[in-house]
Formats: C-alpha cells, structure tokens, sequence
C-alpha cells in the first residue's frame, strides 16, 4: 500500500436491511469492505407460537461482526433523519430494509441512496418481485442496483444481472440465487458508484409492471384454470404462503407440483388418478399433478403416500 492509497479515507457505508435476502450483501461488505459503521433493521418483531420478540437476519449477522445497530420504527422524524447524519454516511446501501425512506433521507449520504432490487427494473417495482416473476411465467429475472429517488423503485439503474427462472424453479430457490448475485453486484460495481464514475440510466416508465404485495389468500388453487398456472402458483407459493386447496372439510398445502398436458376436465378439481407418481388433478386445461402435500396437524409427505392410504380416485378437490 501506498502512502497515497493510507491517506485515502474508507467509504463510511451505512447499511439498511432486515430479512434474510438481504444478509449476504451484508456478509460481503464485511468481508470484502468497505465495511458498515453502522446497521439499520426493523424492530424485533414478535414471532412463532410464543410470539417473543425475534431479531431480524440482518441484526444478527451484524451484531455477530460487532457492528452497531439502530432499529427506528421510522426514519420520517427529524430526530432519526439526525442520528443518520451523525454516521457521515457517503452512501446508503438497501436491500428490503421494509420501511420508506423519504427524500430527506436520501439527501443525507454524499452519493445517496443504493438499492439491491431483486428483479430486471422497471419490471416488477414493488413488494414482491420474486413471486411476481414466477406467476407471470417469466422465463427469466435479475437483481439491479438503482439508485434510489422518490417514488416506488423509479429511480435509474447502475447495473443488472440476470439469471433463468425454469420449469422447476421455486420462490425459495430463486430468492436465494438472487440474494447471491446481488452481493456480487454490489462488489463488483460499489467502487465505480463511490467514485462517481457510474452514469445510472433512467428506467423507462412506460415498460413497468408492479409486483403487489402477496396476500394469504392468494394461496387457494383454483381448478378452474390451466394446470401451467396452478403449477407456477405452488412454485411461487413455495415456502410461503404454500398453496393450498380443501379436501371436504379439511385444507391441504400442496408444496410441490407438475403440471400435465390435457383437455379440460368437465368437473375441474376432481382426482382423476392416484398412485405411485403421485395425484392427478383435473385442471381448466390439463392435469396438475400433485407431487408433495401436508394434511392438517401433519409433516409434508410425498402425494403417492397419501394416496397409498386413502382411496382418492374420484374425490374432490377445491379452492376456498
């Protein structure tokens, strides 16, 4: 090292961040640098059956690197808006930190705001990108970095990567794929954005689509549709909310799923086959054939055991 590169002083970094997509972008800067000097995440939130105030992921892996964490419950008060100034910030980094940041904010960092957005801006701005890619049929999607303004995931783009989405590929697989691939992007293209040597380019607006916020209920099957869509649900759904349908009085989660070709079945829903492949159901198009499923109270087992205790063929299947 030089004494040119000593008498260069290390990018404050503050990092903003909760769940666990955003963890490995968090563990890259701490390993590779420039390292946070300071952490912010969501409040403990109340969780699992005794309800106990959990941490998040990203309060974890920081406190872990011993660096120091601030949990607002908002960022909207001059007060928070003030100890965020007080970290001298040059760049704020995001990934799902889950709390708006408004304009005030964003002024405060000498290079604003970053955000790791896990999709191909300008599609899919919004909550739940992720799910939205696979629902839609999307044959691929990416990680971007953008740099942050008002608005919701409008602001320009530094970089994009992307990645596949197949056949197969489920919400859970491909968030962690994602999260992977944002860190990497963040490394590789940090530097540049620091040095202000990065020109973000604008998203065009008139190609954006909007990934809305998942809802529990979005998790019913309805039979009535193609089985390419219903097949793209339980893999969207999959590890939550997990798809489900009732089976008289009861619910099931289907956690995995194939979708066969096929007319339309006159009395969508009904099983028209089960054995050691596992349940056919009769779809608006098609059969899905269900590979993995839960009974109420139970682990989830592979379909063809179920159907080797249960005589199904014939039995009924529906949305709420």
């Amino acid at each position: 090292m030089t004494q040119s590169d000593k008498d260069v002083p290390r990018p404050r970094v503050v990092y903003a961040g909760t769940p666990d997509f955003a963890v490995p972008a968090l563990e890259a800067l701490i390993e590779c640098g420039p390292r946070p000097v300071a952490v912010y995440t969501q409040p403990d939130r109340p969780a699992g059956r005794g309800r106990q105030l959990r941490p998040s992921p990203v309060k974890v892996a920081a406190e872990a690197a011993g660096i120091p964490v601030r949990q607002p419950e908002s960022l909207k008060s001059p007060e928070a808006q003030a100890e965020l100034a007080t970290w001298r910030p040059d760049i704020l980094i995001v990934a799902a930190y889950g709390l708006i940041l408004p304009r005030a904010v964003l002024e405060i960092p000498r290079r604003g705001g970053l955000n790791i957005h896990a999709s191909l801006l300008p599609r899919w701005r919004g909550a739940a990108p992720i799910h939205r890619a696979i629902l839609a049929g999307d044959s691929e999607t990416g990680v971007c970095l953008m740099q942050m303004a008002p608005g919701l995931d409008t602001g320009p783009v530094h970089a994009c990567r992307s990645t596949p989405i197949t056949a197969t590929t489920t919400t859970g697989e491909l968030h962690d794929t994602l999260a992977t691939l944002g860190a990497e992007l963040l490394l590789e293209w940090l530097p540049e954005i620091l040095a202000g040597r990065s020109q973000p380019e604008p998203q065009d607006d008139a190609d954006a689509t909007y990934a809305h916020k998942l809802e529990k209920n979005e998790a019913w099957l309805d039979f009535a549709r193609p089985a390419v869509e219903l097949d793209r649900q339980v893999r969207a759904f999959n590890p939550w909310p997990v798809a489900q349908a009732r089976w008289g009085e009861q619910v099931i989660r289907v956690h995995a799923a194939r979708p066969l070709p096929g007319p339309a079945d006159p009395e969508p829903g009904t099983i028209r086959a089960a054995g050691r492949d596992g349940v056919e159901v009769g779809t608006g198009e098609g059969r899905l054939r269900l590979e993995t499923v839960q009974l109420p109270g139970r682990r989830p087992v592979a379909a063809a055991d179920w159907a080797n205790t249960t005589a199904l063929a014939g039995q009924r299947l529906a949305g709420r």
